[in-house]
């Protein structure tokens, strides 16, 4: 079996043990980590940092997340939505005036979160991604691919922006620079959007699915392996240093599971942990409000959308491109949160499922 290091409770003895399954399995590395109440009762991690195999997973090495990463900037807005300097219910022209053109007047805070704004497509080049300007500039200049809140597609690429230039222009400072002052520094957590040339040494580049190469490509998980909608990204572009210096709040976000359930325990135990206030209980409540539950026209499949995390019963949370995945029960104040630096196909990867699964065998101990 697998060597697993870190520490765990007795009683979540399934959590390292499934990890070390999908090891075994052939996996490459990965973290997990399990909070319960703010604190962890398990924090682990095991396999390799690299493609070849040489490089151990440390407590300390950290990954891109990819779209786990939406959870941050949700959690950003809601911040700012809490303290009363944003209203999900207003345009989004109101904070961004140039925003309303090509008939996007209608289109609501509300609706960036939940992916109803009708912009699902990034259709620049991959490298306008990397500058804030340009893409924000032609997102402005689009019009929906649908009556703003009437359908959901899956906003994969661009909702960072759309939401992220919403905190930029209320704050001031970018998303990964409110997330660091207002959020990760406070609470510790080793979680970064527009990620520092002095974390490279830890970071665990993606390894692209059995069979691939750094040219495969993002796609639509309901759809098989059909390539999702507008410019393709690349295991190549989210593997590069550009991307790691940006800020692409959909999917660049860089950490381990310890960071994610750390940061996303303030949404589990009502909106503050460790003495920190990120948010009011009624702050943290309205992420759960549903905005939206349907088919996805991206996703090709039932999804119900919150304020920027997805609704799954008495769970909300999401996961990434790649197998990342954060779950959270607010009921258990728990918050279950797996990383990977391996791909695998999308039609076939339910790692994150089987991780949240064993989690929950250590939950009924913990009740007993």
């Amino acid at each position: 079996m697998a060597d697993i290091q870190g520490s765990y409770d007795g009683l979540f003895a399934a959590v390292p043990n499934a990890l070390a399954e999908l090891l075994d399995a052939g996996d490459t590395g990965g973290s997990v980590a399990v909070f319960v109440d703010g604190e962890p009762v398990v924090d682990v991690w095991g396999g390799f940092a690299d493609t070849e195999r040489t490089v151990p997973w440390e407590r300390d090495t950290i990954v891109n997340v990819y779209s786990v990463t939406k959870t941050m900037t949700a959690l950003c807005a809601l911040v700012l939505a809490d303290r009363g300097e944003l209203d999900p219910d207003a345009p989004v022209a109101v904070y961004w005036p140039e925003f309303a053109a090509a008939g996007k007047e209608r289109v609501l805070v509300r609706h960036l979160l939940s992916h109803t704004a009708g912009l699902p497509d990034w259709d620049g080049p991959v490298e306008e991604i990397y500058d804030w300007p340009a893409a924000t500039a032609r997102l402005a200049a689009q019009a929906p691919q649908w009556e703003p809140g009437s359908a959901a597609g899956y906003h994969s690429l661009t909702q960072g922006f759309l939401v992220g230039e919403v905190v930029r222009r209320i704050s001031g400072r970018s998303v990964g620079e409110f997330l660091a002052d207002e959020i990760t520094g406070p609470l510790g957590a080793d979680f970064h959007i527009g990620l520092a040339a002095e974390h490279d040494r830890r970071v665990a580049l993606t390894v692209p699915p059995p069979g691939h190469d750094e040219e495969y490509t993002a796609s639509a998980p309901g759809r098989g392996s059909a390539p999702a909608a507008g410019t393709p990204l690349r295991v190549r572009d989210g593997n590069s240093v550009a991307w790691r210096r940006a800020q692409i709040p959909a999917a660049s976000g860089f950490g381990n599971a310890r960071s994610v359930a750390l940061v996303q325990s303030a949404m589990a135990c009502g909106g503050t942990l460790r003495g920190v206030r990120l948010l009011s209980q009624a702050g943290r409540d309205r992420a759960w409000e549903e905005q939206f539950s349907g088919d996805d026209r991206v996703l090709g499949m039932p999804v119900r959308w919150g304020l920027g995390y997805g609704l799954f019963g008495n769970t909300y949370g999401w996961g990434g491109w790649g197998g990342s995945l954060v779950m959270i029960e607010p009921e258990a104040r728990l918050v279950v949160a797996y990383v990977t630096n391996q791909m695998r196909e999308p039609a076939h990867d339910n790692r994150g499922l089987e991780i949240v699964m064993s989690a929950y065998d250590g939950l009924v101990g913990l009740r007993a």
